[in-house]
Parts: C-alpha cells; structure tokens; sequence
C-alpha cells in the first residue's frame, strides 16, 4: 500500500509540475515544441519541478485523510492552502481556479458539502484532480468494489462536493476513482473498461444522475481508445480533462509515456497531466517516474513523508 500510495501521489505531482510551464499552450504549439521533461518558468514564471494547485489540493485531502474522513478538516486544509500557502512548493499560491477558490471562501458560512458550485457552469475539474488520494482510503475501507456500499459513494460525493457539487462532477470523480483502485491488479485497458463499467450501472439506476451518463457516452465505445487526437480534448472542463486522461493511459505503455502525451495535448496542461500521472504511476509503479523527473520536484521529501504518513494509518 505505502508503494502503491506514493507512485499514485508522486506520479500525479511529478505529472502536474511537467505540465504548469506549457498551461494553456496549444497543441500546435506543443507540435513544434514538445514537453519532453522538466523545464521551468514559461507561463506561470515557476522553476523546474513546481507543482500547481492540483497538487496542493491533493496533498491537502492526503493529510486530511491521515487524521480519518472529516469534510470539515478537509475544507480547513484547503483554506489553509489558500490563505496561506500550505501545501505549496514555495508557500505562496501562483495559480487556483476560480471555481475552487470561490467555494473555499464560501466555506466560513456553509457547512463544508454544501459548498461546492451545483450549477452546470460549475464542472470544472477542480475536484477530479485532488481526488486521488480518496483512492487508497476506499480500497483499504471497502474494497475494490466499492459500489457495492452506499457509504463509499456519498464519501465520494461529499468530497468532490466540497468544491464541485453538480452531478457530472460527482460521476467524473466516480469512474476516476473506480478505475484507480484496479489498476493495483489489472493492466490499464481492463481496469478502464470494468472500473467505468461498474460505475456505470450504478449511476444509470441513479435518479439524478442516469440522464448525466449521455455526457460519458465515449466511454461505452469500443473504439475510444483508437481516436485520432484531434478528437480529444484537453481542456478545463472535467468531462474533457477526464476522457483526455483515460485516451493517454490507453495509449501508452510507461509511464512517461502516458503524461508527456498528456502535456503535449495542450490546453489544461497540469490538470490533464495530473489526472492522467495519478493512474499511470500506480498502474506502472514508483520505480517507472523518471528519477530525474524526482529529483527536480519541488519537496519531493516533504511528499513522501506525506505519503508514508497516511498509508501507515491505512
């Protein structure tokens, strides 16, 4: 568990730090000059190894976790990260979306689920990209399984909620994680089609939510994996973010493979490869991030206590 915790964490902010220097190029720009490993400043004017609000937020829901499942602490940390610039490389926050950062300030006169932005507007994919660690805690909790228990699925729920309330939202984070926990055991391709799958019956039975899946219809086609790019997309919304993530783990067989083509699609850079570098660092293990990759990421030290910490409580 501790390995599988730390190649999923490491593979996620390694991933988001490849990204934040390109975010929001496009593809034809990434065309002529491809991401190949880790540079710095460019758009955000940030060293090599830095990582974005992806994975401050992760890493805010990691030691939240550390203590049990508390939204109140989960949201607490997030304003922490926020105001103070916990959970930074640099202790000062350079990029939040709005989405996000509307709904922590919201949190000091709501409870903290019912914070999140329920609007359609509102499906952004600030809550997939910090998801990941609520992973490990549902496959140590009930299972790979988990949509056999109604407890696993609210917990889910609340937790995107926390920032994300709209059912899209909510079903992006359900089939992300249903996918994550089978990746221990299965190799990419399956775990894709029975994660989404299982996910799938149990929100097309769901009022509320079955009408939703005609935006995840791409995930019932046999042929998603063999699209051409140009017909993914890549960018902030978190049914794109989430297609593009599963397209590149499909097409790889590493991972650098997977998030160098989850950068060099463009768009939502750090996001994409985030979201993609989480499932393939558990999928392909620790040892597969490129150490040279590790050893420019900013608090790589600081991670892997982090992570060591929770998978010791798990």
């Amino acid at each position: 568990m501790k390995e599988k915790v730390k190649a999923g964490i490491l593979g996620l902010c390694t991933a988001d730090a490849l990204g934040v220097p390109v975010e929001f190029s496009s593809r034809l720009e990434l065309k002529t000059r491809p991401v190949s490993g880790m540079q710095g400043f460019g758009t955000h004017c940030q060293p090599p190894g830095t990582w974005s609000d992806d994975s401050s937020m992760a890493l805010a829901l990691l030691d939240s976790l550390c203590s049990g499942l508390d939204y109140e602490d989960i949201m607490a940390r997030f304003r922490l990260f926020l105001h103070q610039g916990s959970y930074t490389p640099y202790g000062k926050v350079f990029d939040v979306g709005m989405t996000c950062s509307d709904a922590i300030n919201r949190s000091t006169n709501l409870p903290a689920t019912r914070c999140g932005g329920t609007q359609e507007s509102d499906n952004g994919n600030g809550s997939l990209m910090r998801i990941l660690p609520l992973a490990f805690y549902l496959y140590a909790h009930y299972g790979e399984d988990f949509w056999r228990e109604k407890a696993a699925i609210e917990t889910i729920h609340n937790v995107s909620s926390l920032t994300h309330g709209h059912p899209r939202s909510l079903i992006s984070c359900g089939i992300y994680l249903s996918i994550a926990v089978l990746l221990d055991r299965l190799p990419p391709a399956e775990a894709v089609h029975v994660g989404a799958a299982r996910a799938w019956d149990w929100y097309a039975v769901q009022e509320g939510f079955a009408l939703e899946l005609a935006h995840f219809a791409w995930l019932r086609d046999a042929a998603f994996a063999f699209l051409p790019e140009e017909e993914i997309r890549s960018s902030g919304y978190v049914v794109d973010t989430l297609e593009a993530a599963l397209w590149c783990l499909l097409n790889a067989d590493s991972y650098k493979s997977c998030v160098l083509a989850a950068v060099n699609l463009g768009g939502d850079t750090d996001t994409v490869a985030a979201v993609a570098g989480g499932l393939a660092g558990i999928a392909y293990g620790l040892r597969a991030i490129p150490r040279e990759w590790l050893g420019t990421l900013a608090r790589a030290d600081y991670i892997n206590s982090l992570c060591t910490a929770f998978a010791d409580t798990l």
